[in-house]
């Protein structure tokens, strides 16, 4: 049974950290600002030089040694609203039991484009990845790094703009924003969440 530890701050080294990319599956969403926590995935598995594969838990996964401590990345393969469930699969599959362990990467409209936020549990600001999420772990004790992509602009639908293709100016922000986040994984596997936090939420 997964353990609840909502007060804990500092992973446990001892386990397996999940790091999970929220985005929706399919070509035609590739690129689109929904899915800046996929394509933070997938510039981590190209540092990491690893290769994502198939599983039976509904994601691809790689896992990787890394400073301080394993680590899975994984993107599940299926629609947002329904990623919790590979979630829930992924952390059986891997008997990650803290919840502290697992790093869900997401797009975040609250934020400017290219801020990124590292934040442990607290509210889902409508977003339909982390609510599915809730739903299968019934938990909102996770990780998260949030990236920036508002505001929504002036006469555009919220559900429009997030699976739209940023412009030239967005997409180089978001792109140094992935980077960072990807740099913020690695942060938090070696200094722990507080150190992560003070870094990159300044």
């Amino acid at each position: 049974m997964l353990r609840r530890r909502r007060t804990e701050r500092t992973p446990n080294s001892s386990t397996s950290f999940l790091v999970v990319g929220l985005g929706n599956f399919g070509q035609k969403y590739d690129g689109t600002r929904h899915n800046v926590g996929t394509d933070t995935v997938h510039a981590l598995v190209e540092r990491y030089g690893v290769r994502l594969r198939k599983s039976k838990e509904l994601a691809i996964s790689a896992e990787v040694k890394a400073t301080g401590g394993s680590l899975v990345l994984a993107i599940p393969q299926m629609y947002m609203n329904e990623s919790g469930l590979a979630v829930h699969r992924l952390m059986h599959r891997y008997n990650i039991e803290d919840f502290n362990n697992l790093i869900v990467i997401h797009d975040e409209l609250d934020l400017p484009t290219g801020i990124i936020k590292i934040k442990i549990d607290g509210g889902l600001a409508g977003h339909n990845g982390l609510k599915s999420i809730e739903s299968h772990l019934h938990t909102r004790a996770f990780a998260r790094v949030r990236i920036g992509i508002g505001p929504v602009n002036d006469g555009v639908k919220g559900r429009d703009y997030v699976l739209s293709r940023p412009s030239k100016e967005e997409k180089y922000k978001l792109d140094q924003a992935i980077s960072n986040s990807a740099d913020a994984i690695e942060f938090i596997l070696s200094e722990g969440y507080a150190a992560a936090m003070n870094k990159f939420n300044a």
